[in-house]
């Protein structure tokens, strides 16, 4: 187990700069996981962890060490990919104890250790056949059960499940989480998918364009986002964006114009500002009421658990999620209540949240 430290770490591809100076920190034993869209930085950063990829400038630490001019070998890391990288002619076992036996380890210790992580991964049963004779799951599996017989200081996992099927994907998270709190290793886990990154991280940092936008718990960021990019990303379905001017109607502020309701702002919202502004709030948030916000049914989505109601409020278009099953149907007025503690302001010129 190790601390990785990531210092103002930059990476050019000629003229072309894709990481701005990032740095943070994943302490001894933490799960950390990198969020962002398609193309913001963050396999390329965890590329440059492994040493598949050269650092531009900055510093990338393992432990005590330096590693930025190290080979990938010389890392102390496993690597997990999306695509499970396994040999097609060797068994299960085989593929498992492949690293082991170009290290020249001991027959005694490759089969221990071999055995140990197929335990671990309910593996014991499948070593001897072949990848082609395994479900996605299993591949998986495999993959992971590769890495573990290292023994690494950290592990790397750039989206390891997004070939899997929904159900699947869902089953390997409570395993990947299983497997971090049995090892207590330092892991750190590349994926597009929010609801991946809310339900395994201990920490996430989200990353747009190069940068870090934020650093956090899952709910330290679902409930105090940097700004309306990380509000808008992590969440499903995703934040409500009102945008208006703050303006106070009967002795209450809140955010509305000639063609949009009166939203209530949270108490303490910056009474100052007389401009134009953006609200936020989560679909789960707002709630079908007798007395509230004028809007009009739309789209009805039933998801078993819950529905979610496309509105259209004024001129703006909203969603909300309920846990009840309204007896609402398209083109039908409604009344949405909404608590203003839990609304956030944005500053509509950088996305800042004001509130």
């Amino acid at each position: 187990m190790a601390k990785l430290t990531i210092r103002n770490a930059i990476k050019r591809y000629g003229a072309l700069e894709v990481l701005h100076g990032v740095s943070v920190t994943a302490q001894d034993g933490e799960f950390m996981v990198l969020v962002g869209p398609s193309g913001c930085g963050k396999s390329t950063l965890l590329r440059m962890i492994a040493g598949l990829e050269g650092i531009s400038g900055g510093e990338i630490e393992i432990g005590d060490r330096t590693v930025n001019d190290l080979e990938p070998n010389e890392r102390n890391i496993a690597m997990v990919f999306q695509s499970y990288a396994l040999y097609p002619h060797m068994t299960v076992r085989d593929n498992m104890a492949f690293s082991l036996k170009l290290a020249r380890r001991s027959k005694h210790e490759i089969e221990k250790k071999v055995n140990d992580a197929a335990a671990i991964l309910d593996l014991a049963t499948l070593l001897d056949r072949y990848p082609r004779q395994l479900s996605g799951g299993q591949r998986q599996r495999v993959a992971m059960g590769r890495a573990i017989v290292r023994n690494p200081a950290v592990f790397l996992f750039d989206e390891p499940l997004s070939n899997l099927d929904a159900k699947l994907r869902v089953q390997m998270r409570t395993e990947i989480k299983t497997l971090h709190q049995r090892l207590g290793t330092t892991m750190v886990y590349v994926t597009h998918d929010q609801m991946e990154a809310m339900t395994m991280a201990d920490r996430i940092v989200v990353m747009r364009g190069g940068h870090i936008e934020q650093i956090g718990s899952p709910l330290e960021i679902y409930d105090a986002p940097a700004n309306s990019f990380v509000a808008g990303f992590i969440g499903s379905p995703s934040m409500n964006f009102i945008d208006g001017t703050v303006t106070a109607r009967n002795g209450a502020l809140g955010l509305g114009d000639a063609e949009n309701p009166h939203w209530p702002l949270p108490e303490g919202a910056p009474r100052q500002l007389r401009r134009s502004g953006q609200r936020g709030t989560r679909p789960a948030q707002l709630a079908i009421d007798t007395a509230g916000v004028q809007a009009k049914v739309i789209i009805i989505e039933p998801t078993g658990s819950d529905t979610h109601l496309q509105l259209q409020a004024g001129a703006q278009s909203i969603v909300a999620a309920v846990r009840d099953r309204p007896s609402v149907s398209p083109g039908q007025p409604i009344q949405l209540r909404i608590d203003p503690s839990k609304a956030h302001l944005f500053d509509p010129s950088n996305g800042q949240r004001l509130h």
